[in-house]
């Protein structure tokens, strides 16, 4: 196999590349800046936070258009930020003028570290940090209107300064995603980095985690530095990793969607000593198979009639069950006549997680009669 830091060197061009096709107009974007306030921890209590107003003037180009008028941020707070790849300048990111929805953004103060976990610590073999770090750093995650992109950028600030320079981008534009059983998923992630780094050529690493009602688990982990594969533990899933080398593309594919894949999926990208990372949900959503008992139902003047209604194989547990009639010939549906009387059962629950329960009505003479 090629050279993996060559075919990622290339990966950031054709990265750069398709950044023209993401809309000329980057925007400003409001945010807040969240960080703990100074000499709030202690105690063992969780640290007192302090937010303010914060704005993003973000260009491609290092040359920054002029500030616009900013009500109540404060000069320290406004960032001239150079996003190269494009991927603040989203169309989704673009809120129309006076407009009440706007996008969502919070700044942080980031640290930059070496990985601990095994994948990416080749990253940064070298026991010195590299003078380039030294810097003040910012991450921002953002999500788009309608909830169509979630992303995360990791920033170098000079000291001193307000110029801002995205240095890693991770993103997804499928934050909520839901699917039918059985069916084939992609969850969406991409990233770029920066060429200009000094380290952007020193390899990268890609980890999947899963989490659903507070367990989480190791999915998929990607070394590209040296090119390996971590043992997937899930069954079916998969990486392209031509695709990362080639485009960033680093989605995770399930190859059929069960009951026990709906959850949380976080999506990680390493550089050498930064990270940036974005979370998605994936909702399974079954529809029941209906069964009548008898069908069909025969009924005979002055007699009652016992009818069930089987709901089977859905997912997720939530479900309501109403009975209606349609008479011959007619083309519209009416509520049953003692619908409203139906009993039912409990949920049961089946091998492959989904759920069933049956609703059983008994019609009286009055109730039949009443349907003509």
């Amino acid at each position: 196999m090629a050279d993996p830091s060559t075919i990622y060197r290339l990966a950031v061009l054709c990265a750069l590349c398709a950044a023209s096709v993401w809309g000329a107009q980057c925007p400003v974007l409001e945010c807040w800046f969240v960080q703990e306030k100074a000499g709030a921890r202690g105690g063992g209590f969780p640290a007192a936070m302090t937010q303010e107003k914060s704005l993003m003037i973000v260009s491609r180009e290092s040359e920054q258009p002029a500030p616009p008028h900013s009500d109540g941020v404060q000069p320290n707070r406004v960032y001239q930020v150079t996003d190269a790849g494009g991927s603040l300048c989203r169309s989704s990111l673009r809120s129309v003028e006076g407009a009440v929805e706007k996008p969502q953004c919070e700044i942080n103060p980031f640290l930059p570290q070496p990985a601990l976990v095994q994948w990416a610590a080749p990253l940064t073999s070298v026991a010195l940090s590299p003078a380039h770090l030294q810097a003040d750093w910012l991450s921002a995650s953002l999500q788009g209107l309608d909830g169509r992109l979630v992303l995360s950028n990791v920033m170098r600030v000079p000291t001193g300064t307000n110029q801002a320079t995205v240095v890693l981008s991770v993103f997804s534009r499928t934050p909520v995603l839901r699917s039918r059983l059985d069916a084939p998923v992609l969850l969406d992630c991409g990233f770029w980095a920066w060429p200009g780094w000094p380290l952007a050529g020193s390899g990268f690493a890609v980890e999947w985690r899963y989490q659903h009602r507070g367990e989480g688990r190791l999915l998929l982990a990607y070394d590209g530095k040296g090119d390996r594969l971590d043992e997937s533990r899930e069954e079916r899933a998969g990486l392209d990793v031509e695709a990362v080398h080639r485009t960033g593309n680093a989605s995770l594919s399930l190859e059929r969607a069960e009951v026990r894949h709906a959850g949380t999926y976080i999506c990680t990208v390493y550089l050498p000593y930064i990270l940036a990372q974005v979370a998605m949900e994936l909702e399974i959503i079954e529809p029941p198979t209906l069964t009548l008992s008898p069908s069909p139902v025969w009924a005979v003047s002055g007699q009652s009639v016992s009818v069930q209604c089987e709901a089977s194989g859905f997912y997720p547990l939530a479900l309501e069950l109403d009975w209606e009639y349609q008479s011959v010939g007619g083309s519209s549906s009416l509520p049953l006549p003692g619908g409203d009387a139906a009993r039912l059962s409990g949920h049961r629950q089946g091998g492959a997680g989904t759920f069933s329960q049956s609703s059983r009505l008994e019609l009286g003479a009055a109730d039949l009669g009443a349907l003509g």
